[in-house]
């Protein structure tokens, strides 16, 4: 089979494609013959070195979607979806023509999405499953505040959160588009660069903070999003892609009795995360979520060109194609 690899780490042109032998299923694994896997912004750091945890040579790639090929006789022939913080980092991953997962991982596809579709929702539903209901235990009838809400991991939160119950504040640093299912639903947009932002979400909630701020923007908004928050409000963070270290004012801190919670997606396996796709292929079955858009399909061959796009950011996602030559 093809698959991409890289043996050392740098820029995306380290990324070859390659033959490896098809791997083969046993007691634990089943194979998945990969239809569409997505290039995550965790892929691209990957390739260049930012994932402690990898060894090399690897095939990356995190998101899949495919058909079970060879396995337990009752789940052959099934089309499934997977996601996991071990997958392309400690174990092989997904772009590759066939991927070896753990048994206990496989789940089945939501009908309503196609490959490319499904391929692209594990991360970012994953990583908003873990902060708003898992962490946060985000409730019905509460507010919360996403920076960050235009993009794939925000526009999750916003779905999830909407399925809730939740009142949705969304907060960008510029208007998302008015037509995008994710910016209906937001209850309200707020302009993330305005100073006087923590008294405009006030004013626009009889006085108080969110119940919830959940920050997928970075360290940049980290003291903005404390200012936001209201009594006990609870305040989770995922990234900082460009201010890793931050202050705060301590004694504001627990005068409010705030909670700070961090989450990070590669502490679940496959396994773990599919436990959460469970959960959530009920809300892509009743038309609740929508999954990303899909920017671009890419050929497994041009998988460099398909990393080198992600890595300079735009809307949409980048999906290989493994089976189209």
């Amino acid at each position: 089979m093809q698959v991409v690899e890289f043996a050392k780490f740098g820029d995306p042109a380290q990324l070859q494609l390659v033959e490896r032998p098809m791997p083969k299923a046993d007691g634990r694994n089943a194979v998945v013959r990969v239809e569409a896997a997505s290039v995550n912004p965790s892929d691209v750091k990957n390739v260049a070195g930012r994932m402690a945890q990898t060894s090399l040579p690897r095939v990356p790639g995190r998101d899949y979607s495919g058909v079970v090929v060879d396995g337990p006789q009752n789940w052959i022939g099934k089309s499934v979806w997977g996601t996991g913080g071990d997958v392309g980092f400690t174990r092989d991953g997904s772009h590759a023509e066939y991927i070896a997962v753990p048994v206990e991982s496989l789940v089945e596809k939501p009908a309503s999405l196609s490959y490319e579709q499904a391929s692209a929702v594990g991360v970012t539903f994953v990583t908003a499953w873990c902060a708003l209901v898992e962490v946060a235990k985000l409730e019905k009838g509460e507010t919360i505040a996403i920076f960050g809400s235009a993009g794939g991991v925000g526009g999750a939160a916003v779905q999830i959160a909407k399925r809730i119950g939740a009142r949705v504040i969304g907060i960008n640093r510029s208007m998302p588009d008015p037509d995008a299912p994710v910016t209906r639903l937001t209850d309200v947009l707020l302009d993330g660069t305005d100073p006087d932002l923590p008294g405009v979400l006030r004013s626009l909630n009889a006085g108080r903070g969110a119940d919830v701020v959940f920050n997928a923007a970075g360290g940049s908004y980290f003291n903005v999003a404390l200012a936001i928050l209201g009594h006990r409000g609870r305040l989770v963070e995922i990234t900082s892609p460009t201010q890793r270290h931050v202050t705060f004012d301590l004694v504001d801190f627990y005068h409010n009795e705030s909670q700070l919670f961090g989450v990070d997606t590669l502490k679940r396996n496959l396994v773990a995360s599919a436990r959460i796709l469970e959960k959530i292929r009920g809300g892509f079955d009743d038309g609740s979520f929508h999954a990303p858009m899909i920017a671009k399909t890419v050929r497994l061959r041009d998988a460099a060109s398909a990393y080198e796009m992600v890595s300079q950011g735009g809307r949409g996602r980048v999906v290989l194609k493994p089976g189209v030559q």
